[in-house]
């Protein structure tokens, strides 16, 4: 439960030098000090006041110095260490508090890496421009794609581009009769734009489970066989995106509005037109016109005074008639009535000037003029606001409402707005629900029910809806949101935006159809390994873990340097994705074999635990050996050192000397992965070999 009782705050040495400081205790700031707990640094905060509720359990206790105070006063940076910090989240709700903390910061401590929290994206790119060690981020825009990926299906988990190239992530359950089944191995799949990320059989062998760094990956065998029922998670790079959303006339792809648009408008007039036969209906729509609505009370105020006017000129003809000279006939008494409601009072009583007016006909004639010029405002009103009205249809034209397949996004703010984009990015049929509607150039080709929300879910085809996602500011509107779609419709994902960890875990727990994603949690992740001087390029869920897009640049000195691909991979469980040499072109999905240099680029999958395992140097033991028995042929020998030489990084030279001696065991050990594809490799050269296991 939320610990709300205030504790004293604790006292600590000046930090060292690769201390962390976190200004602001928020949501996202205290996801982000257990996070960064979690790498085993010193961490310090400064919040403007005692934090009420700790979110993460026991956090207090992780932070080894609270400062209260203006976290953009140099007197309390001071206090905080930030003179022996080696970087710096700011992270309050006020982005101005942000910024000039961030240039305190920077005056204070000069090397000091900043990681501040901001959406306005010009600003974090010029300030970027000018400030060396500087990343900003928007937790709001870091998280979008797990709402509308969480939304798409179970089929594709992530979606991100990187350098031009467009990767994806997919999930795939393999059915009897599927090309792969009892026909290829696990490695088989791998190819030079496609890697295996997860595979779960249908019936788990303990023996056939692989030891890896990561709870995520590598976990999986090589040589195992593909069998029905299988799961398997792959990422890749260019494919065609395999489960595009359609709606009932197929896929919808970017530019065909016109034949849903058509389609709609005269599905409407045949509508219209069986609504006019149907007499209860349109009785109640004719009742309806009297009941007070938002949208409708200009129109009933019309009414009540044109009926008011009607009235008012046929007695004040019948008036006239009655009280004018003989020769005034009742067409005339009429215009007189009519021109006098206009506001031709004097016109009127000054061409009957020789009419002796009886002072009740005056005082009608004054009546009269005021009704008409209340009339006339109101006139004025109703036709500006159905003129305004056309122009904005006429400028919108959005498509109708799917009718099934599709997914309803609930609150259209920030977050709403990026998880639409991200589903149209992916042909996804969608409707957006917002209490007030929105700019006709926001989202121009996305359905939008505006209104009471409530009552738009019935016009949403919630019944027949893919998904529901709900997004606003309040987490109890979200979750009630989640229930009543449940509850219309069974079969439908429900995806709920929460603000807190723990009422995440408990909602989850308590309602596993639903999807419960706490966005503070989800972006402090890429904020805490943005501390590191790493730079997280986006994120996703896989099984319950937020994986990080992450690149890191290889300096001098850093614990990538000289290190084989297959060694990051296996001994630090990350999956490479893109290699690019100082000066050379990149390549996708990079082989095992290649060493890092310093000015590489790489850009690696991860959890926030492999990141931290790559920051300290934690890489996983390598305990598995190679068999060689012998070659059976001449070229054998120098073709299975080259292997051996390229695969395992033995010296050259010292490999082929081994191959004189066979047979024997390779010295060097290796991880599993890598042993079994050097074996496989071996055995491709014309050499016999086996992998062996390490002892008891």
């Amino acid at each position: 439960m939320l610990d709300a009782v205030p504790q004293p705050l604790k006292s600590s040495p000046p930090l060292a030098s690769d201390g962390f400081l976190v200004c602001g205790l928020g949501s996202l700031g205290q996801n982000c000090v257990a996070n960064l707990k979690s790498f085993g640094v010193p961490v310090h905060a400064i919040n403007n006041t005692l934090p009420d509720q700790w979110e993460v359990p026991h956090l207090r206790h992780l932070i080894d110095h609270l400062e209260i105070g203006d976290c953009r006063s140099a007197e309390v940076l001071e206090k905080a260490g930030i003179r022996q910090c080696r970087a710096v989240l700011l992270v309050t709700q006020d982005e101005r508090v942000n910024l000039e903390a961030a240039l305190t910061a920077r005056v204070l401590n000069p090397k000091v890496r900043l990681v501040m929290r901001s959406d306005k994206q010009n600003l974090n790119d010029l300030m970027k421009q000018q400030l060396q060690n500087f990343v900003a981020f928007e937790p709001t825009q870091l998280a979008a794609p797990a709402f509308a990926l969480g939304a798409f299906g179970e089929e594709l988990i992530g979606y991100f581009s990187l350098d031009g190239h467009r990767f994806q992530v997919v999930k795939q359950r393999l059915e009897l009769g599927h090309r792969w089944c009892d026909r290829r191995q696990i490695h088989e799949l791998e190819t030079g734009h496609r890697r295996v990320l997860c595979h779960t059989p249908v019936e788990i062998d303990p023996a056939r489970v692989a030891v890896s760094p990561s709870t995520l990956f590598y976990r999986w065998l090589p040589d195992t066989l593909l069998r029905p029922d299988d799961e398997v998670v792959l990422i890749e790079c260019d494919a065609h995106l395999r489960w595009s959303g359609t709606g009932p006339q197929g896929p919808s792809l970017p530019g065909e509005s016109p034949k849903p648009l058509r389609r709609g408008v005269f599905k409407g007039l045949r509508r219209a037109i069986a609504r006019l036969r149907d007499w209860p209906a349109l009785r109640q729509d004719l009742f309806s016109l009297g009941q007070p609505s938002a949208g409708g009370q200009l129109r009933q105020v019309a009414i009540l005074c044109g009926i008011t006017v009607l009235a008012l000129c046929l007695v004040g003809t019948l008036l006239l008639d009655a009280n004018a000279p003989d020769d005034l006939s009742l067409f005339q008494a009429f215009l007189y009535t009519f021109v006098t409601l206009f506001g031709g009072y004097g016109d009127v009583y000054t061409a009957l000037e020789n009419f002796d007016h009886p002072r009740l006909l005056q005082t009608f004639g004054v009546v009269l003029t005021v009704a008409g010029a209340a009339f006339v405002g109101v006139l004025y009103a109703l036709l500006t606001e159905k003129l305004l009205t056309l122009r904005f249809e006429f400028r919108e034209r959005r498509p109708p409402v799917p009718e099934k397949d599709h997914v309803v996004v609930i609150w259209l703010g920030r977050v709403g707005r990026y998880v639409l984009a991200a589903l149209q990015e992916l042909n996804q049929p969608v409707v957006g629900i917002s209490s007030h509607g929105l700019d006709a150039d926001v989202l121009p080709q996305v359905p939008l029910l505006t209104g009471d929300v409530t009552a738009a879910l019935d016009r949403a085809n919630l019944a027949t809806a893919k998904s529901v996602v709900a997004v606003s500011e309040d987490e109890i509107q979200n979750l009630e949101m989640g229930l009543l779609a449940h509850r219309l419709n069974p079969h439908c994902r429900a995806i709920i935006r929460t603000y807190d960890q723990q009422f995440t875990d408990r909602v989850a727990q308590i309602f596993p159809f639903a999807q419960v994603l706490c966005a503070s949690a989800l972006s402090a992740e890429a904020f805490a390994g943005a501390a590191f001087g790493e730079q997280v390029i986006g994120l996703f869920r896989l099984y319950d873990q937020t994986v990080l897009i992450t690149q890191y640049q290889i300096e001098p000195g850093d614990t990538l340097v000289g290190l084989l691909l297959s060694e990051v991979a296996y001994g630090y469980g990350v999956v490479p994705l893109w290699h690019q040499p100082q000066g050379q072109p990149g390549k996708i999905m990079p082989s095992d074999d290649i060493r890092l240099q310093p000015g590489d680029r790489l850009v690696v999958l991860g959890t926030i635990s492999g990141l931290r395992r790559i920051e300290q140097r934690q890489m996983a033991p390598r305990t598995w050996h190679i068999h060689l028995e012998k070659a059976l042929t001449a070229d054998a020998l120098f073709d299975g050192a080259a292997e051996i030489a390229r695969l395992s990084g033995y010296r050259l030279g010292d490999a082929r000397e081994f191959m004189t001696q066979l047979p024997g065991t390779l010295p060097l050990p290796l991880y599993r992965h890598q042993a079994l594809r050097l074996s496989r490799l071996l055995t491709r050269a014309q050499v016999k070999a086996k992998v062996v296991p390490p002892p008891a």
